[in-house]
This record gives structure tokens, C-alpha cells and sequence, in this order.
């Protein structure tokens, strides 16, 4: 039985992460993350939709959203080489060694349809990403009255924030820089149209504005420290899914800010415990 109420589209990117020390190829990508963590953090439902070619990593992710339990009814399976980054660890942080900028994927654009659009209706919120190829399809999604959760990237310019922004609902970055710098770059955020804007920042835990209130939130205590790869993406999916959980069970909103967070924060730290984005490899040679 689910945890929660909440139901959770990632529409966009999938990845296999090849991580060249291990020989081992895990299924992933922030869409596909965050739909898996979605599951795992208690969602009543979540899917993902988008694009795979049809080579052997495709059929790695393909077989393990279906083991895991995410839907995939609305994805499409393209001919051509699935999206890759080739990765190594130093020190259980990721270095990117080599990617196929999403392959297929990268290469066939998203034309959201009206039968995609009644689909999306049934989840509480649709979440995208900076690498899914996505933002042309985002009004859509924005007009259609269903929320949009998205994650920017550390290389996503001012101007791509002023233009992708406004149809977002719920926005999500990282970010490096000292905690005035990090309210003033969600404030920003929060001027261009989202409810609420979350800054991951390691170690140093979070920080969310929801356009009053800033929220911090500290880094839950790390008991083993496999890969990292997944923290930023566990965190999105675990605070979605309590937070508006919550709120659909009528939590005011502050308190479900602050409980959702606190357990995110949880929850990502847990993942770090995980080889690979959520533990599913296959050995290569």
C-alpha cells in the first residue's frame, strides 16, 4: 500500500550510466530517476514517459521500470543507440567520462499531443528536466492545469531560466555558492513564475522559497557513501511526493514544506548507500 496519494509523471530523459570501473551499465536518467524514487518514497502511483532506442541499454531500463513497478504505457521505442554517459567514481563522487548527448532520444523531438495531454491530467504533477529535451512542450503541459516540476542544470544560463521558468511549478537546482547567493538566485527563480524553488547543496543540505519564506533544511547523516549519483534526484522525488501528499490530506502548507524536506533529506541520504542511481546493474564485459 502506498504511503501517499500522490501520483508523479517523469516525462523526458533515460540514461544507462556506464560506469567504466565497475564494468557495470545501471538504468537511470533524472525522468527515470525521479519517477523510480517516486515509487520508492511511497507515490500512490508514477510512470514515466518518453523515448528509448532499441539497443541492449534500452531493454536495461525498459526491464526494470517494469520490475520496479513505474508505468510506461505512453514511452516509445525508437530504432537507434539509447542516450549513455559513460561514468568513474573517485572518492563515491561521479566523473563524467564520455556521453551520446540522449542518442535517439537527443535527436527526435517531444510533440505532446491531446491523448498525451489526457494522460498527464491523471498525475498531480509532470516533471521534466534541463537534459530531457523537453521545454517547447512545457506550455502544454502548464495550460492543460497540471503542475510542472523541473530540474535546471549548474549549466543553465539566465536566459534559459527566463524562458523555461514561467511553466514551471515546481523548480529544483543545485547550487555551490554561499547562502545569500543561494536566496538571491532563488528569489530570482521565484520572480519568473514557479510556487516554490529548492537549491540542493550537498553536504550543506537545502534551502527552499516558496516567494515568503526560505526554508533550510540539513543534510541527514550519511551511514554509507557508495555512489552519489542519485542524491539530487531522491531528493526532488521524495519531496514531491510528501509534499503534495500532504497537502491533498489538507496539511497547511508550511508544516508540509517543512516535513516533506526533513524527510527528503532522509531519503537521499539513504541512496547514497546504492551503487548506481537505485541498484539495478548488469555486468558488461
Amino acid at each position: 500500500m502506498s504511503k501517499y496519494s500522490t501520483r508523479l509523471l517523469g516525462f523526458g530523459d533515460n540514461v544507462v550510466d556506464i560506469y567504466d570501473h565497475l564494468k557495470t551499465m545501471y538504468p537511470g536518467g533524472n525522468c527515470v530517476n525521479v519517477s523510480v524514487y517516486g515509487k520508492m518514497a511511497g507515490c500512490e502511483k508514477t510512470a514515466y514517459m518518453g523515448y528509448f532506442g532499441d539497443d541492449d541499454r534500452a531493454e536495461l531500463i525498459m526491464d526494470t521500470l517494469e520490475k520496479i513497478g513505474v508505468e510506461t504505457v505512453k514511452c516509445r521505442q525508437l530504432h537507434g543507440e539509447n542516450g549513455y554517459s559513460r561514468i568513474t567514481l573517485k572518492d563515491g563522487d561521479r566523473e563524467f567520462l564520455d556521453f551520446n548527448d540522449g542518442g535517439i532520444r537527443g535527436k527526435t523531438p517531444y510533440i505532446l499531443d491531446r491523448f498525451d495531454l489526457e494522460y498527464m491530467e491523471g498525475f498531480d504533477v509532470v516533471h521534466s528536466g534541463n537534459y530531457s529535451f523537453t521545454e517547447e512542450e512545457l506550455h502544454k503541459i502548464k495550460e492543460a492545469g497540471i503542475p510542472v516540476s523541473f530540474d535546471f542544470s549548474d549549466d543553465s544560463t539566465e536566459e534559459y531560466y527566463e524562458k523555461t521558468a514561467p511553466e514551471v511549478t515546481y523548480a529544483f537546482c543545485s547550487f555551490d555558492g554561499t547562502d545569500q547567493e543561494a536566496e538571491e538566485h532563488l528569489k530570482k527563480i521565484i520572480s519568473m513564475g514557479p510556487k516554490l524553488a529548492m537549491a540542493s547543496r550537498g553536504a550543506r543540505g537545502c534551502i527552499l522559497y516558496d516567494g515568503r519564506n526560505f526554508y533550510r533544511q540539513p543534510a541527514a547523516p550519511l551511514t554509507e557513501v557508495k555512489d552519489t549519483l542519485g542524491a539530487g534526484d531522491s531528493l526532488i522525488a521524495s519531496f514531491l511526493t510528501g509534499y503534495i501528499g500532504r497537502m491533498k490530506n489538507g496539511m497547511a502548507e508550511e508544516t508540509a514544506i517543512c516535513e516533506s524536506l526533513e524527510e527528503a533529506a532522509a531519503f537521499a541520504a539513504g541512496i547514497c548507500g546504492m551503487e548506481g542511481a537505485f541498484g539495478y546493474g548488469k555486468k558488461y564485459e
